[in-house]
Order: structure tokens, then C-alpha cells, then sequence
């Protein structure tokens, strides 16, 4: 029998598998197979804290397939990702499928190549316990603030609020700073430039202050200043000339990669990651370039680490497509920050020959957009640095200080492929830059052609960005790499913080609820405390301490807080957020509520007026006679034989009787997709599940039960004759036959 290998996620399946061959099974967990449950807290605090963990609803078919694969194998490898989380989940793997824990069963790799996952197959090992225990002390921990915590926001705030651990301290960050935002008070400061004759050429020079830098916030010496510019002369009394080095970045972390995909590409956090998971788990290539493959090693990585394997293959590429004068004499070696757990490599492409531009045909337009900033960026960072030529000119005008200042690029380096700064950022360097310098020396006697005098105001700090607050986040020590993006989605999806174009901003629910932890439970959302935890979950799993003293410490203080503040329950009031449309009827601001299907708009003075606005999906009102559009038809009331017109409801266009609510005959729209069902012949159409999720059936049903969540294709499977479907996450078509691993990228617009 087969050797079974056990992965969470569906789509590494067929590039595992193409890389084992015929003696290897390769199946899906899709996720975590047990979790605590739902409905109660799920943790026996008396006894040690001990979890209790069910089988998740709707894992009970792929436990049964993987207890009847496992007890079939010969050998069964438990495949999952290679961080605390891809631990735990082989943990309890291990426990549904009775292995032993003392099994060598467990098998990682960081890249999905075939060298890698046939030489970790090769060489498994025991699941590490501590790095399980870490997980599971994390998810207690977090576990027992939600659930104790939410309770407390009930009372007083409202019903439904939910609090979280690392949550709490990130809705703080954006609070605090929308505080100082309103504290600021801006200062005037000024600044003094002329612009000088030097060898018949312009040279550009500004006030620098005795010390050499500082604003000038004196107007009465800024007016000094100006008059002396524009009567006197500027004498050079120092010019310094050097060569100055720039070394490239480092390869990308996961941090630094969701930074400079939301600074140059403009993605959220959760989109990076999505990319990136989909980079790494594999794409088809096509078989000129060798099939399903993954593109970039593991992005859940704090480390700036690289094989010498990957070091000696960019060196080649670089010194093949730029010449040996661009690779470094001495590779650099780029150092992880102190508290990096360092568990994976740098991320980078699994194959650095697979360059942007020959693959691009293969991958979306915003896969190819993160994997050649990926390539480009670990590319540059084993190029040799940037040189440049540098000159700073001194002047004295009447006993005060004006600096001059250019460069000239000698080498270019790394610069030839990749700039940390944006696009934006480097033509402002440019513009400031000057080239070359006129040619002077100590002594010359400069006169003024013109003299800029400005006054400005201080700028208060700026609103958090994915990019800036992830920043924090890394600074503070906060949260893991790996759950930056989830802490940003989470804060966002429970109304604490909403988008405001790409900045972050308190929402009047985040700042009341921040508030109130501030006042009783201060330790919850103290930066230094919650870095301080993480730094002990981490010390889990390094076997430095146990997951029981973790939790004990914790759990002491955190149940005499509790007590104390669920004693002076004080109900708080939230404030309405006020837009800038009018009621038609009462000509108040309307203010925004939320309903069942989400957000719309209200007039204040309800229930007295009930006037109302649905808003699109971007939060902008829908136009009344919009909302009110209809589409007559030749069809015929089958109630009362009046005329049937299309309405657009909240899920869509139906069928309904002009003359309702007098008569309240509606019916679906049944919308075709073309494609006959496989199985009789009949019509495949769309429909709604009772969550109102769109999949695909025939319309025989419940005669004929085939059915599909991916949009079906006219089209056979030219490897099996199967039907082929969209799938429009990966956009790409693939196999519906669970048997064939045929698939292949292309963009198809879905029927819905």
C-alpha cells in the first residue's frame, strides 16, 4: 500500500504529489480538524488549565476518509506547515488517528521543491511537544480573556462585543494615536534658502543653525537672517568630499514584506498573506518549466537567515546578467532582530532562475506583482552596494551658517534592479540632489541671485497604515509575524477600527472599549506586558518553562481584575457616526446603523422617521430611483395576472408582481450557466445555500444530486474527460474530479 502524506491545504496536494510519485497518497486536512468548542470555554482552569477539544462541525467526513487512509498506509507523514500552528495541527492528527507521539511522523520543509520535500520525507521526525504546548498555551490564553472578557463588554458597552488579548493592545495603538493627532498643536518654524552663483552655475543652499541642524523657530532671527542673506555675501569655509557606500536591504521577513507590499504595491496585510500562501503552496508553470511549482519559500518568517545553496545560485544569476563587478566580494550576512525565533530562511524564491518576467504568463496579475517584488528584492540584497560621490559645501553670510550639498552616482550596485524607496520618495531625492557641484574651494566669496524665505507649520503625526502600524507591531513586540495580518483584519471585521482610504481610524466603539480596558483591565492593553507575554510563549517553546506556570502566573492576576470590574458595571453610550447626507423628510445628518445584512443609513429622529439609505459596497448611498429600478418583462402574474417585473433585492434580481404589496408573488431568477450536468444532461444553474453562498447543481435537483461550490466550464478534462471548473480564488481551471491533478491559470469572469 501507498505511503500517506497528510497536508492542510488542498492546493499543495497535486504539487506534492506530482514531486512523490505513485507511491505516495497526498490528501487535504483543509485546516484544523479540532479546536475548543464554541459554546462554553472549553478550558478546566481547576485542573491545570487542561483543554478540552472536540472535532470541528463539518470535519467529520475527512477525519473518517483520513482514519480509514492511515489505517491502509504503510507509513503515514503528517506534512503540515512548519510553525507552531502546522505543529499543533499534526498533533492532533497524531491523537484522531491513534500514531503514537513517539512515531517519527512529522516531516517540514520551508520551500515546496522536489529536492526539499523528497529529502524531508526521507528523514522524519518526532512531533515537537513544545512547540505544540506554545500553541496551545497562546490559544488558552487567548481563549480565556475572549470569554471572560466579552461578558464584561456586554454589560457595559453592548451585546455581541468581543474581546482579545492581542486585540485589545492593537485598537489601543490606533486609539492612542488618533489622541495624539488631536492633542497636536502645530508650531510655526521657518526656513531661509538662497540660491548662489558659483564658476557661472547655480548652487542651492539653506540655513543650517549654529549647531549645524535644528528648526528655526525664532521669526524675529529667521528675519535677521533672511536680511543678511540678501545684503551680504556667502563665504565657503569648508568643503567635504567622500565616497559613501549604500548596502541593500535585507531579503524580506514576513513583516517587511507586508511593509513594502502595502508602501509600493498598495495591498492589505490579509491580501499579501493570501498571495504569498498561494506563491508558496505552488502554481502550474506549465511543463516547459516543470509543472505545478512553489515559488517562494515558507512567509510566516522572522528570520533574515539564507542557504548558501540560494546565496551561491543569485551570485551566478548576477554576475551572468550584470557582470561580475556586481556581486560582492564578501556576501553579506543580514542580522536578525534578537527576539527572531529564526525557525525558516529568509523569504525568497524557491528557484531564482525563475525570473518575473518568464513566469508572469503563468500567475495573476497580483501574484506576479509580490512574487517580482520577492525575486527583486532578494536579488538585490546578494548584489554589491551602491557608491556615490558626495560633497558638502559650508558658507558663512554675516556670522550665520548655510549648507550645500550633492551627490554624483559612481557605481550603481544593486540599484540597477531594486530601491526600497518608492517611486514617489526617489524622485523627491533626485529633485533635492544637485549633481555635480560647481567647483569651489575654502575662501571663495559666493553673492546671493536669490533669497527664499518661507514659514511653515509642524505636521502631527500621521494615522496608521497597514504598513506603519505592522511596523509598530515588530518595534513593540506584539503579536508574531504571523498573525499581523489576522490582528489588522480582526480589530477591523469587530468595528473597533475602520478604513478611512488606506490610513486606520478609532471608531467611537474602539475608543469607548479602549477606554474602559485602560480603566480595568490596564495590564491587558499595556504594550509592554502583552510583548512580554509573547516573549514567554516563546520561552514554551524553547522548553525554558511550562505552559501550566505561563497560565497560572497570568490567570491570578487576571481573575482579582475581573471581580473588581464586573462589580461597578457602568453602561456606556455610544456615540451615533454622523454623515453628510440629509433626510429627505426631516433634513437631519443621517448617521450610520447596523442591520442584518450590514451597514446602512438612518435618520436620527427614528422611530419617528424611518427613512433609510442602503449603501453599496463601498459604503456610498445607492441612489433612491437605484434602488427602486425594476425591468418589466412579458411575463404574467401567476397569483393575479398582473404584469411580472425584475427587482434587485438584497441578493440579487427576482421576479415579483407589479402591483406588490397588494399581491406578494415573487420568484428566483434561475440563472443558466450554459454547462450541461455531467451526470444526465440536464442544465447546470446557479443557486444560493441557506448562508446565501452561490454554488452549482443540476436542475433536476434533488433527482440528480451533482453539484459544485466552482463555477463549471464547458469544457472536458483533456487528461480524465471529467468536467473542468473555476476556481476563482486561484483563477484557474481546474479537474472536478477529485482523481486529476489537471489544472491551469486563466481569469474567467463567474456567474453568480
Amino acid at each position: 500500500m501507498a505511503n500517506l502524506v497528510i497536508v492542510e491545504s488542498p492546493a499543495k496536494v497535486p504539487t506534492i504529489k506530482g514531486y512523490l510519485g505513485s507511491g505516495y497518497k497526498v490528501v487535504a486536512t483543509i485546516g484544523h480538524i479540532r479546536d475548543l468548542p464554541k459554546s462554553s470555554l472549553g478550558v478546566d482552569i481547576e485542573n491545570g488549565f487542561e483543554p478540552r477539544y472536540i472535532n470541528l462541525r463539518g470535519k467529520s467526513k475527512i477525519i473518517n476518509d483520513l482514519r480509514r487512509e492511515a489505517r491502509a498506509a504503510d507509513k503515514v507523514f503528517l506534512a503540515t506547515d512548519p510553525d507552531r500552528e502546522g505543529e499543533a495541527i499534526s498533533w492532533h492528527l497524531a491523537t484522531v488517528l491513534d500514531i503514537p507521539l513517539d512515531t517519527p511522523c512529522r516531516v517540514t520543509f520551508n520551500e515546496i521543491t522536489k529536492a526539499a520535500v523528497k529529502e524531508a520525507v526521507k528523514h522524519p521526525r518526532t512531533i515537537d511537544l513544545d512547540l505544540v504546548n506554545s500553541q496551545q498555551a497562546r490559544r488558552i490564553l487567548d481563549r480565556i480573556v475572549g470569554y471572560q472578557l466579552s461578558p464584561f463588554l456586554w454589560k457595559n458597552v453592548k451585546n455581541g462585543l468581543s474581546a482579545g488579548r492581542v486585540q485589545s493592545a492593537a485598537t489601543r495603538m490606533v486609539c492612542d494615536r488618533e489622541e495624539e493627532i488631536r492633542g497636536f498643536e502645530p508650531t510655526p518654524y521657518w526656513t531661509v534658502s538662497a540660491s548662489l552663483l558659483a564658476d557661472g552655475k547655480p548652487l542651492d543652499a539653506h540655513y543650517i543653525g549654529a549647531e549645524g541642524g535644528g528648526r528655526l523657530t525664532d521669526e524675529a532671527l529667521a528675519r535677521q537672517i533672511e536680511a543678511a542673506a540678501r545684503a551680504g555675501s556667502f563665504t565657503v569655509v569648508g568643503v567635504k568630499k567622500s565616497l559613501k557606500s549604500r548596502m541593500p536591504a535585507a531579503p524580506f521577513t514576513t513583516s517587511t514584506m507586508q511593509q513594502e507590499a502595502s508602501k509600493k504595491l498598495g495591498l492589505q496585510s490579509q491580501k499579501t498573506m493570501k498571495l504569498a500562501q498561494e506563491l508558496y503552496e505552488g502554481v502550474n508553470l506549465g511543463s516547459s518549466l516543470g509543472g505545478v511549482q512553489g515559488l517562494i519559500t515558507y512567509m510566516r518568517t522572522d528570520s533574515l537567515r539564507i542557504s548558501e545553496g540560494a546565496r551561491a545560485a543569485a551570485a551566478a544569476l548576477i554576475a551572468d546578467t550584470w557582470g561580475e563587478d556586481f556581486v560582492p566580494t564578501t556576501p553579506y550576512t543580514y542580522k536578525s532582530k534578537q527576539n527572531a525565533q529564526d525557525a525558516h530562511e529568509a523569504i525568497r524564491p524557491a528557484r531564482v532562475e525563475l525570473t518575473p518576467d518568464a513566469i508572469a504568463h503563468r500567475l495573476t496579475p497580483d501574484q506576479n506583482k509580490l512574487y517580482r517584488l520577492i525575486w527583486e528584492r532578494f536579488v538585490a540584497s546578494q548584489m554589491a552596494s551602491a557608491q556615490y560621490n558626495t560633497v558638502t559645501v559650508d558658507l558663512d553670510c554675516g556670522g550665520y551658517r548655510f549648507r550645500a550639498g550633492g551627490y554624483t552616482v559612481k557605481f550603481r550596485g544593486y540599484t540597477v534592479l531594486y530601491d526600497s524607496q518608492t517611486p514617489e520618495e526617489l524622485e523627491e531625492i533626485e529633485r533635492l540632489a544637485q549633481g555635480t557641484l560647481p567647483s569651489v574651494k575654502r575662501g571663495d566669496v559666493l553673492s546671493a541671485q536669490d533669497v527664499s524665505f518661507a514659514c511653515h507649520t509642524t505636521e502631527p503625526p500621521a494615522r496608521f497604515n497597514d504598513a506603519s502600524l505592522i511596523k509598530i507591531f515588530e518595534e513593540s513586540g506584539i503579536g508574531r509575524p504571523s498573525t499581523y495580518a489576522t490582528i489588522i483584519s480582526t480589530i477591523i471585521s469587530r468595528e473597533y477600527v475602520k478604513r478611512q482610504g488606506r490610513t486606520l481610524v478609532p471608531t467611537p466603539l474602539g475608543e469607548i472599549t479602549t477606554r474602559l480596558m485602560k480603566e480595568s483591565f490596564p495590564k491587558i492593553v499595556d504594550y509592554e506586558f502583552t510583548a512580554q507575554m509573547e516573549d514567554q510563549l516563546d520561552g514554551i517553546e524553547h522548553g525554558g518553562t511550562t505552559m501550566q506556570e505561563i497560565l497560572g502566573a497570568f490567570y491570578k492576576d487576571f481573575e482579582r481584575s475581573l471581580e473588581i470590574a464586573m462589580a461597578k458595571v457602568k453602561k456606556e453610550e455610544i456615540p451615533q457616526e454622523e454623515s453628510d447626507i440629509l433626510c429627505e423628510s426631516c433634513q437631519k445628518k443621517m448617521v450610520y446603523r447596523n442591520g442584518r445584512f450590514g451597514k446602512f443609513l438612518a435618520c436620527p429622529n427614528y422611530p419617528t422617521c424611518r427613512n433609510t439609505l442602503t449603501l453599496d459596497a463601498n459604503g456610498n448611498p445607492v441612489e433612491r430611483a437605484q434602488q427602486k429600478q425594476e425591468t418589466a418583462t412579458d411575463m404574467k402574474c401567476e397569483l393575479c395576472g398582473a404584469d411580472v417585473v425584475i427587482r434587485r433585492g438584497r441578493f440579487g434580481e427576482f421576479y415579483a408582481c407589479s402591483t406588490y404589496p397588494t399581491c406578494r408573488f415573487t420568484k428566483a431568477i434561475v440563472k443558466d450557466t450554459g454547462v450541461p450536468c455531467p451526470d444526465c444532461g440536464a442544465r447546470l444553474v446557479v443557486r444560493r445555500s441557506k448562508d446565501r453562498k452561490v454554488f452549482y447543481s443540476c436542475e433536476r435537483y434533488p433527482e440528480c444530486s451533482w453539484s459544485t461550490w466552482d463555477m463549471p466550464v464547458n469544457e472536458k478534462c483533456p487528461d480524465c474527460g471529467a468536467l473542468l471548473v473555476y476556481k476563482k480564488a486561484k483563477k484557474s481551471i481546474v479537474c472536478s474530479s477529485d482523481a486529476c491533478s489537471y489544472s491551469r491559470q486563466e481569469e474567467r469572469t463567474v456567474i453568480e
